[in-house]
């Protein structure tokens, strides 16, 4: 069973993304994070590690805090 905090994550991640109009590949190249493991946290299939939400929270320019809200 999925844990419903890592779904919204993923969805929050999925939303900045697509709202910035980056693919995942993209995100990759800014991120340093692996297209496989953006791909498998978009969709709540990995507990995302620290580091891993810095460095995309970086690619977006964001505080951490702010993809940790999940109000879209």
């Amino acid at each position: 069973m999925k844990d419903d905090r890592l779904l919204q994550l993923g969805q929050k991640i999925r939303y900045e993304r697509m709202k910035r109009g980056l693919s995942q590949e993209a995100l990759e190249e800014l991120s340093s994070v692996s297209r496989r493991t953006i791909s498998e946290i978009e969709r709540g299939n990995a507990d995302i590690r620290y580091t891993n939400l810095y460095q995309i929270a970086g690619a977006f320019n964001l505080p951490i805090c702010e993809l940790l809200n999940f109000k879209l």
